[in-house]
């Protein structure tokens, strides 16, 4: 894959591409019969990536970081490497099925519950009709099961690979067995499979275009997510001054 420009933030090489420019992309890796394996970050995984080595590992392995929250963007204007626009894991998602839809990509959907999972399966072949469903499995799976399942997915022959499963685990599973997969592209979508299955609520555009959509989250979940928040977000701001700073006295030693 040719490099597209980056924005070295926190020690990450952010694609500094827009959407549009994304899908292109997996577009001519999936027609080229290359392989990318995609990575996005929001502000719970920066400050993640610090705590937990083999998590930063894994997604510095990604051949394709993308800024999936706003809060990285506003980040990137703050301190001088300015990211053109937020390219969220679950848009990213929605923009290849709609593109698939066109081309035939073949899809393996892997994760969330058994019940989830049937819903997305039902949801693509109902509002995606020309994506080829390659294969589906949810993610509840041990450790032991792991290479069964890289090989059925092998197997599938997918286009792409959409992983459901919570962080670390997804790009600890990604970074493992990818070689294995052989799937052009592997995508980790987190959540979004409960939200593509009408199971949980996206925060309205409004919210989304105001950078808002952790406080809709917390406002559903206060009880679970209020100190997830409080903590991620406060380190988050930390390590923007602080590189904000350390970029002002590079400038005057410089």
């Amino acid at each position: 894959m040719k490099k597209s420009k980056t924005s070295l933030l926190f020690g990450i090489p952010i694609q500094a591409i827009t959407m549009t420019e994304a899908l292109d992309i997996i577009h001519r890796t999936i027609q080229n019969h290359g392989k990318l394996q995609i990575g996005v970050v929001n502000a719970a995984k920066v400050v993640n990536m610090r705590r937990n080595q083999k998590l930063g590992e894994d997604v510095l392995s990604s051949d394709l970081i993308l800024a999936d929250g706003a809060s990285v963007v506003l980040a990137s204007r703050i301190l001088g490497k300015p990211l053109p626009e937020r390219v969220t894991g679950i848009d990213l998602m929605m923009g290849m099925l709609e593109r698939g839809n066109i081309h035939g990509y073949r899809v393996y959907c892997f994760g969330a519950t058994e019940t989830v999972s049937l819903k997305v399966a039902d949801k693509i072949k109902n509002d995606y009709p020309n994506v080829i469903l390659a294969g589906r499995r949810n993610g509840y799976f041990s450790d032991a099961d792991e290479e069964s399942i890289a090989q059925n997915i092998a197997d599938s022959q997918a286009d792409i690979l959409l992983v459901a499963i919570t962080s670390p685990k997804k790009e600890n599973f990604l970074a493992r067995w990818s070689e294995k997969m052989g799937v052009a592209i592997c995508h980790g979508v987190g959540g979004s499979f409960d939200v593509l299955a009408g199971e949980v609520e996206r925060a309205p555009e409004s919210w989304q275009k105001m950078g808002l959509e952790w406080l809709y989250r917390l406002k559903q979940e206060p009880g679970r997510l209020w100190k997830r928040y409080l903590v991620t977000n406060s380190l988050f701001c930390w390590l923007v001054l602080k590189e904000f700073f350390a970029n002002m006295l590079q400038r005057k030693v410089l």
